[in-house]
């Protein structure tokens, strides 16, 4: 028998009290910063990383936990004391998958562990100004393979990942994670279950080794109109796929804004007996990939889904900044969170 986190009953009582934030978009921020090739390697900064790559690394974001902590470490904390009690860590693709592309395979578990004592620290910050609890969530993405399509449309049968790929690769995040003193686990923008299934399986595995059980949250991406996953599950397939892992949260975020996500999460709330989880982008982009959906536009639409009681936990995605953060806690502030039996 696994023993549960201590975090995890602090947080279903602060989750039954009133409705948790979540942070926003950290590739927004970084975007921000305007760094150079050079930044991203470290130069200059003294934290030059100490694992090579004949690869060029800008864009590879997760790289900044080792090169420009600082940097990522004063976002973490902008987004803490702009509301959010959950705080994301930067290691969207902190996977051996996802950096093959940069040749930073190595780097893996340094990216998660230390990425989570980033946040730590930008959340002791925090709460060391106004006592408020905050907590880290381990995010773990979705990689850039899908375990159920094929990419070749020519060969519908190949992957190009496998199960057993997948769990191994998570395994390895997961346990960075856990050992930089993740809170939670986080495994979103799910646009294929059995990726993600993946990476419940690998957490399992995780907290049978360290013999305790953090808590799961878990968030897919409906990627379009229809109403489903890019594998093709409505909401509620996309649950009782998920079910098994009890997490503490089940939810949606990405791909779509408020507005567009709405349904969908009603359909989800109306049959998950769990804390439920909104991170919509601000709005759809532009022409030019950028979002210009406010703060105030973005922030009075998840306050519907306050009103409606349809949410738990809320938060933004792509597009949306310290500011929206800030504007969403304060528009569902003193509503009552959704209630879970």
């Amino acid at each position: 028998m696994l023993d549960h986190s201590p975090r995890l009953s602090q947080l279903a009582i602060l989750a039954r009290e009133r409705i948790l934030i979540l942070d926003g978009a950290m590739g927004t921020q970084i975007q921000n910063l305007g760094l150079s090739e050079e930044d991203y390697g470290g130069h200059g900064s003294g934290h030059v990383c100490r694992h090579h790559s004949e690869h060029p690394q800008k864009g590879n974001n997760d790289l900044l936990i080792l090169t420009q902590p600082q940097a990522i470490e004063d976002i973490h904390f902008r987004y803490a004391m702009a509301g959010a009690d959950i705080v994301e860590t930067n290691t969207f693709s902190a996977t051996t998958i996802a950096q093959a592309d940069y040749g930073m395979e190595n780097a893996v578990h340094d990216l998660n562990a230390e990425g989570a004592r980033i946040v730590r620290r930008a959340l002791d910050r925090a709460t060391a100004m106004d006592g408020r609890p905050r907590f880290v969530a381990g995010a773990v993405g979705p990689t850039n393979r899908t375990a159920s399509l094929s990419p070749d449309v020519n060969d519908p049968g190949y992957r190009a990942v496998t199960f057993d790929d997948l769990r191994i690769a998570y395994g390895q995040q997961v346990r960075g994670l856990v050992a930089g003193g993740a809170d939670l686990i986080l495994i979103e923008t799910i646009f294929d279950t059995l990726n993600a299934k993946a990476a419940i399986f690998a957490c399992f595995e995780v907290f049978a080794e360290t013999g305790y059980r953090l808590p799961l949250m878990i968030s897919g991406t409906i990627t379009d109109a229809s109403g489903r996953t890019l594998s093709g599950q409505t909401p509620t397939a996309f649950w009782h796929s998920v079910a098994h892992a009890r997490p503490f949260t089940v939810g949606l975020n990405c791909a779509l804004g408020a507005s567009a996500m709405r349904p969908h999460l009603a359909e989800l709330a109306g049959v998950a007996p769990t804390f439920i989880c909104a991170y919509p982008n601000a709005g759809l982009p532009n022409a030019f990939g950028q979002y210009d959906e406010g703060p105030d536009e973005t922030a009075a639409q998840i306050a519907g889904f306050a009103r409606e009681g349809l949410v738990n936990v809320v938060g933004g995605c792509c597009g949306t900044t310290p500011e929206h953060i800030k504007a969403i806690a304060d528009a569902v502030a003193g509503q009552a969170p959704r209630i879970v039996t």
